[in-house]
């Protein structure tokens, strides 16, 4: 098995992980940032809405998507790292550089490294999360679509294969600018550990995977939460006058929602984000160090 399969492979267990643990609190930070001002007062408002209205079923509305889709997003993310790490490896041995091994890369090599993976991620995030937020926001009594396959059916039935990439700009602009942060805060801070207790990566406790995942996490959200908020609003708006469409692109939405509902609109639905990111993104890492493990074992 080639280290690229056994990456993707890895970076499947990390998302799946990840799909499972975050969709509850991920549905919520939805809700609210696509909402009107004022619908909810906070996040268990929210929540509590959507237990007593819905049921409990409805905080993991629209997994399938996520859990086929994100399950190749984060592989993608891992299998696209990996293969950047192992170049400027091999360029760090050439050099003299990165220590022994040339595994130690600097900290621009870990942002292009991530920036890369978040863009190659962006083309199958970008409408794989269109549709789950789709499923999440439609109404529990008068849905619009069945299912995600339904969705992707009318949605390009209706408006082509670019309909299901609406928002795909911003898309990319936060894969770019999250996952150059993301991957730079957790590689640097195994790469503290390994330096500090002179081990191997596999000598790493667990745990401190689960703590680096979800440091990196909350770096991650602090960079990108806006333009997150941005791509939800756009993934949910119609796609044309006729169907409701209120932004013309994604900075006619910033403008408007800056006009209309000032900064604050702008971090909305940022508590679930924040107690949601330990827990999934220290799955993520989790996830991919231990599948790695047994697959390079």
């Amino acid at each position: 098995m080639s280290n690229t399969i056994k990456d993707l492979a890895a970076g499947t267990a990390g998302g799946i992980a990840q799909v499972l643990v975050g969709q509850p609190f991920d549905i919520v930070k939805v809700r609210m940032q696509t909402s009107a001002k004022g619908t909810y007062s906070g996040m268990l408002h929210c929540a509590g809405g959507i237990l007593k209205n819905e049921g409990p079923l409805a905080f993991y509305k629209g997994t399938l998507t996520p859990l086929l889709g994100i399950g190749v997003c984060v592989s993608i993310q891992f299998g696209v790292l990996e293969y950047a790490k192992r170049i400027f490896t091999a360029r760090n041995l050439a050099r003299g550089e990165g220590g022994e091994e040339g595994k130690m890369l600097s900290g621009g090599q870990l942002v292009i490294a991530g920036v890369a993976a978040g863009l190659a991620n962006g083309v199958v995030s970008g409408p794989v999360e269109h549709i789950r937020i789709r499923l999440q926001t439609q109404s529990n009594t008068n849905p619009i679509y069945k299912g995600p396959f339904n969705a992707i059916k009318q949605i390009v039935s209706q408006h082509g294969i670019s309909g299901l990439f609406k928002g795909q700009s911003v898309t990319f602009l936060r894969e770019a600018t999250g996952y150059g942060v993301y991957f730079l805060a957790y590689e640097k801070l195994v790469q503290r550990e390994m330096t500090q207790k002179g081990i191997r990566r596999d000598q790493i406790n667990p745990m401190n995977s689960v703590l680096y995942g979800a440091a990196a996490g909350y770096a991650l959200w602090a960079v990108i939460y806006p333009i997150d908020m941005i791509k939800s609003r756009m993934q949910t708006d119609g796609f044309t006058p006729s169907t409701g469409q209120k932004y013309a692109s994604a900075r006619d939405c910033v403008r408007k929602v800056w006009r209309t509902e000032g900064i604050s609109a702008f971090t909305r639905g940022l508590g679930p984000t924040l107690i949601r990111s330990p827990f999934a993104n220290g799955a993520t890492f989790l996830g991919f160090e231990m599948a790695s493990r047994l697959l390079y074992s």
